[in-house]
């Protein structure tokens, strides 16, 4: 993993999140409780600031950014899917961000919503709480069932104890180690 300063900003990572190798975090950066940042993910705030809320997962070689007006925070309890990007963007509580999705700058996607794989949500969008959005661009699908939104919960919880299972493995085997003939 790399995790660097800039800007004279320092990245602030609780002691319970887990950051795997292979993932870069830059600037101002603040990672709360039970966070899991996969590998190849990228959180780089070198011209804003990035905060992502507790027991939120950020899933391999997701991507987020920032504008010099646009912030990125993520709620807790969210789930960013594999390839995902996050750009300037606001994401609620209990979200769901889906694969290879796209949330462009200065748009906010409401509590309990899901973002379609895919999908991408252009600048400045409003997704209001607890609906599908899916497309290109991102439109209201529908809304989510109470119980479809709170679905989104246990989901992130299980990125917790899998993000604990990660920090366990200990170090990385070598080519040599892995090697046969």
């Amino acid at each position: 993993m790399i995790i660097r300063p800039f800007g004279g900003k320092t990245p602030r990572i609780h002691s319970s999140a887990f950051i795997a190798p292979g993932a870069v975090i830059v600037g101002d950066v603040e990672i709360g409780p039970d966070v899991s940042v996969f590998y190849g993910a990228v959180l780089r705030a070198d011209v804003g600031s990035i905060v992502v809320g507790a027991r939120s997962n950020i899933q391999d070689d997701c991507v987020f950014h920032v504008d010099r007006d646009a912030d990125c925070v993520l709620g807790e309890d969210v789930t960013v899917g594999h390839q995902a990007l996050v750009h300037g963007a606001v994401v609620g509580d209990g979200a769901l961000i889906g694969m290879g999705a796209r949330v462009l700058s200065r748009s906010r996607v409401g509590a309990g919503s899901l973002v379609a794989a895919g999908a991408v949500v252009l600048e400045g969008f409003e997704v209001p709480e607890r609906v599908l959005v899916a497309g290109v661009p991102g439109k209201v699908r529908r809304e989510l069932s109470a119980e479809e939104s709170a679905a989104f919960i246990p989901h992130a919880g299980r990125y917790v104890d899998l993000g604990r299972e990660h920090a366990g493995l200990g170090e990385s085997l070598t080519l040599d180690e892995v090697r046969y003939s």
